[in-house]
């Protein structure tokens, strides 16, 4: 396994290119499901949860090739030939879930192992599970797989969800493009990444209405089509890499990266001292002086993302001040907090939440990686501390990071990949 050694206290200043959205792209290959002909995905992040997607879909006899000279591209279609998603893939990576919708939509029935993926929460799947049932699904759980059929079809049904869940709302919003009649979605969850899978969809030939809202009305159509999409940049890796700015002082521009979709984080950043402003394609962000602790509350779209805490919480770890995050997403998200606490940081936690007290620098040292999140607060706080830090277990990393060493050390920092 590799390891990144970070030696810190260098500014950061250059530019980074911002990658396709992890969170929008893993949805957009299952919508290939949907169709025979091919969807042709530009701006796909080079990442491993990507290979984990596409050897899935493989698997079900779709076909996932590079497209062109581009190695952003991906042509993604073709007849199903199996309904059965195994756990020996499906337990690689959570987001497998959303083949059920499309499977269960166009071949009307779906045998797909229960999940994995980081362990920073239960995170089940009844919402996806209660949501299809309403449009006529027969479902089982039976040895750890969700049995679904659908022997006469998926029917137009009106399913409010009780808690905005990203992953159902994508599930019955891909299945739903396929049943016959009308399906409402009460409570969508509104994302960014919604309304990139909402825009592919359409321009497959879907009919959806309510696009950026918390209500969805889909009219399912016999077929879709071929069509070509280009994936939204990634405001959890735009957020991530501006608190990278945000620790180390510096200036850097971040190319893609879009103002608007960071939202609540950018409202943070400015709050915490890190100024941020979009420069036509690109976000310039610096540091001009000290950081300022700031509260935080996880929640749903347009609230602060839980993809985005544990990077501002090494943030926060060297802010001036005491700072509060409450995680309101997943219960086990703090799992990064002790790692930070050695390289000197005071933070404690109580239940859903976490006091962060400032402290002047940080120290280097020998820390493991948690989950995808907590990998890069780590890699943060090293850059921000004194000494070398050796960061282990990386391959959680690269499930939604691409070429983290190079954009890092193209500004500056003096970050490398070792074998262990």
């Amino acid at each position: 396994m590799d390891r990144f050694l970070i030696r810190g206290g260098v500014p950061l200043h250059g530019a980074i290119p911002i990658g396709g959205a992890k969170n929008a792209a893993l949805p957009l290959l299952a919508a290939g499901l949907l169709t025979n002909e091919r969807l042709l995905l530009t701006n796909v992040p080079r990442i491993a949860d990507i290979d984990t997607m596409a050897e899935l879909l493989r698997h079900h006899g779709i076909a996932v090739e590079d497209a062109g000279h581009s190695s952003a591209s991906l042509l993604v279609g073709g007849d199903i030939t199996c309904t059965e998603a195994p756990y020996e893939i499906v337990s690689k990576m959570r987001a497998s879930i959303l083949v059920l919708g499309p499977l269960l939509a166009r071949a009307g029935e779906a045998r797909v192992s229960l999940p994995g993926g980081c362990a920073i929460g239960t995170r089940p799947v009844d919402l996806h599970l209660k949501g299809l049932e309403a449009m006529g699904a027969e479902i089982r759980l039976e040895g750890g797989y969700v049995d679904a059929r659908a022997p006469n079809g998926l029917q137009g049904a009106r399913i409010v969800l009780p808690f905005a869940s990203v992953g159902a709302t994508e599930n019955l919003v891909m299945a739903a493009s396929l049943a016959a009649g009308r399906t409402e979605i009460i409570n969508a969850a509104r994302e960014p990444e919604i309304g990139d899978l909402l825009a592919c969809l359409t321009a497959m030939g879907a009919a959806i209405e309510g696009a950026g809202s918390d209500k969805l009305i889909i009219d399912g159509v016999p077929k879709l089509h071929a069509a070509r999409h280009r994936i939204l940049p990634d405001r959890i890796e735009c957020g991530t890499y501006a608190c990278a700015v945000g620790i180390t002082g510096g200036e850097v521009r971040l190319v893609g990266g879009c103002l608007e979709h960071l939202g609540a984080v950018a409202r943070a950043l400015e709050e915490a001292g890190v100024e941020i402003a979009q420069e036509e394609t690109a976000l310039r962000v610096r540091r001009a002086g000290g950081l300022h602790g700031v509260d935080v509350m996880t929640e749903p779209y347009p609230g602060f993302p839980t993809d985005m805490q544990a990077q501002f919480m090494a943030l926060l770890s060297v802010a001036e001040g005491a700072s509060m995050m409450t995680e309101t997403i997943f219960e086990n998200r703090f799992m990064h907090v002790p790692e930070l606490n050695r390289m000197g940081a005071r933070i404690n936690v109580h239940g859903a939440s976490a006091i962060i007290r400032g402290v002047p620098a940080l120290s280097a040292a020998p820390v493991m990686a948690t989950d995808l999140r907590a990998s890069f607060s780590l890699i943060l706080a090293g850059l921000a501390a004194s000494g070398e830090t050796a960061l282990s277990r990386i391959y959680h990393l690269d499930r939604g990071y691409e070429a983290v060493e190079r954009k890092l050390s193209g500004c500056g920092a003096r970050i490398e990949r070792v074998a262990e």
